[in-house]
């Protein structure tokens, strides 16, 4: 865990050093980030979002010069990221359909959480199949989407077509985000900054959520203590 948290703290250097050593190879080190990200149920801490951010960043000419190295090609990135992310959903999709609902029997299991999966459950009833698309920018539940899609056995090509527009508009989003808004002198000054921001505002939603529920449910034990006047 130390070393995915010092990843995410200094990807710039981190990608800056793999762009160096492995040249093209680097598109398929990216792919398999993404693709596990959203391929497997016991990878959601991967960081998705700012390695898209960051990817798009070393595509441009100003990302590149100030690292010392040669740019990626934004448009062969685009393709193969979309191509992970589509990939990796749909093997979740069927991981889901022939596992099921057995690989959350255990409440205190390590990795596949059950809470994660009842999250996604209420994501998924009050967007339907759009969760598939929406899910794409809200980490954790974007791994769980495609799981919970399969469990509900969701008609695959109904489910692709989500996938297919999702996993692009996810990937071609963020990938912009970083060519045009990492040349900003702010931005490549302070890209731990950034990494921070990118992370706390794809958990916002959850952390909202999360208060929420806890309002609530301190509201209803206040109610069944006869504390204060139910609504």
């Amino acid at each position: 865990m130390h070393g995915i948290i010092d990843f995410i703290l200094h990807m710039d250097k981190h990608l800056a050093s793999w762009i160096a050593s492995y040249q093209a190879w680097t598109y398929l080190i990216l792919f398999t980030i993404i693709f596990c990200e959203t391929g497997f149920v016991v990878t959601p801490f991967l960081p998705g979002d700012s390695i898209l951010f960051m990817a798009g960043f070393f595509a441009s000419t100003t990302g590149a010069r100030l690292n010392n190295v040669a740019a990626l090609n934004l448009g062969i990135l685009i393709m193969v990221m979309s191509a992970a992310a589509i990939l990796g959903d749909t093997v979740n999709y069927w991981i889901g359909a022939k596992i099921g609902p057995k690989a959350f029997r255990r409440d205190d299991a390590r990795f596949l959480k059950k809470k994660y999966l009842d999250e996604t459950h209420n994501f998924y009833e009050k967007y339907g199949a759009a969760t598939i698309i929406l899910a794409r920018f809200v980490p954790i539940v974007r791994t769980f989407a495609p799981f919970v899609a399969g469990i509900g056995e969701m008609t695959y090509m109904h489910f692709l077509a989500y996938n297919i527009i999702g996993g692009i508009a996810w990937v071609t989003i963020f990938l912009l985000a970083g060519f045009f808004f990492g040349n900003v002198k702010f931005v490549h000054n302070n890209f731990l900054i950034v990494i921070i921001v990118i992370v706390l505002i794809s958990v916002l939603p959850m952390v909202i959520k999360a208060l929420s529920e806890r309002r609530k449910r301190r509201a209803a034990v206040l109610v069944a203590a006869g504390e204060v006047p139910e609504e």
